[in-house]
């Protein structure tokens, strides 16, 4: 197993250093349901279909190449609550190697 270290920040503003296997096709958003680092149906409430923007995060490190977002990615965001310009939706971001020390911090929960 191939596993990178990443920073996820909770919504109450907690830091967690997690694990993050890169050898099993996951995403950020999955990563956040792994360790439980927000309330169950509050993330990931689509399935990782970027359709609810539940799993929206803000990219804090600067140094990592991000991919591009997708025109689906885009839409979702332009619907969400709380997008700032380093918005991401976790479901989006798939973990791979590069991605060594990213930080990122959970958007609010909008109800």
């Amino acid at each position: 197993m191939s596993d990178i270290k990443i920073t996820i920040i909770d919504r109450e503003g907690e830091a967690h250093n997690v694990d993050a296997p890169t050898d099993m096709n996951m995403n950020l958003m999955e990563i956040v349901r792994m360790h439980e680092l927000a309330p169950e149906g509050t993330i990931g409430i689509c399935g990782g279909m970027a359709m609810c923007a539940s799993c929206q995060c803000y990219v804090l490190s600067h140094e990592h190449l991000m991919p591009e977002k997708s025109y689906e990615e885009e839409d979702m965001l332009d619907q969400a609550f709380f997008v700032k310009d380093n918005s991401r939706l976790g479901c989006q971001i798939h973990i791979t190697p590069e991605l060594e020390g990213l930080e990122v911090k959970l958007a609010p929960h909008s109800t």
